[in-house]
């Protein structure tokens, strides 16, 4: 039972990886902890939950689907399939925002000195998203400093019907920890400013 009973929620979470060669990656330092968060509490609701998580050492929730993504274009091709026929999708995912122009096929010694990088951007998720009628999008806005405009115009860019934004810099919010203080911004213009709270 609960008030999601019959509700298909898909919840992103955790980080993603664009590899350099065989053994090394760009990523960044998301735990998931958000994603999984969110997706306890929709389960808690009744919802039938899919979480789709980057690499992360966090245990599944209990009663929670997984599927496990490397990649951005990874967790592009996940989220576009599962969204079919979901009610709600929770882009709580900090998917890499670049790879490697070309990936090495073997690893490159230290010792040939100096290395460039050319990096180009991955697939935006959220902007290419074919969404199903009815489903309520979520996105978040992980910025540093002052990102309300920048939330804003994500949250009107991507279409979306709401962006959960915070700050990397606030102690206690952010990445690596199990609070956060976030403002919520509706596509209707409302804005809630929540204090510091536990993630769940």
């Amino acid at each position: 039972g609960g008030k999601w009973a019959g509700k298909r929620v898909i919840v992103t979470a955790g980080p993603t990886r664009e590899h350099l060669d065989p053994v090394r990656v760009l990523t960044n330092l998301s735990s998931g902890r958000m994603g999984y968060a969110l997706a306890e509490a929709a389960h808690a609701r009744g919802a039938d939950v899919v979480r789709v998580t980057g690499p992360t050492e966090r245990p599944p929730p209990d009663g929670v689907a997984t599927q496990r993504v490397e990649t951005t274009a990874d967790l592009q091709r996940a989220v576009q399939t599962l969204t079919k026929g979901a009610h709600a999708l929770f882009m709580a995912a900090a998917p890499a925002d670049y790879r490697p122009k070309t990936a090495a096929k073997t690893k490159r010694p230290r010792g040939e000195g100096s290395l460039t990088l050319e990096l180009e951007p991955t697939p935006d998720i959220l902007a290419s998203l074919q969404r199903p009628k009815g489903c309520v999008v979520i996105g978040f806005a992980l910025e540093t400093g002052d990102g309300l405009a920048r939330a804003r115009q994500k949250l009107q860019d991507k279409a979306l019907d709401f962006v959960v934004l915070n700050d990397a810099l606030e102690p206690g919010a952010g990445f690596e920890v199990t609070t956060n203080r976030v403002t919520v911004l509706s596509k209707g213009g409302r804005q809630v400013d929540l204090p510091l709270l536990p993630k769940r």
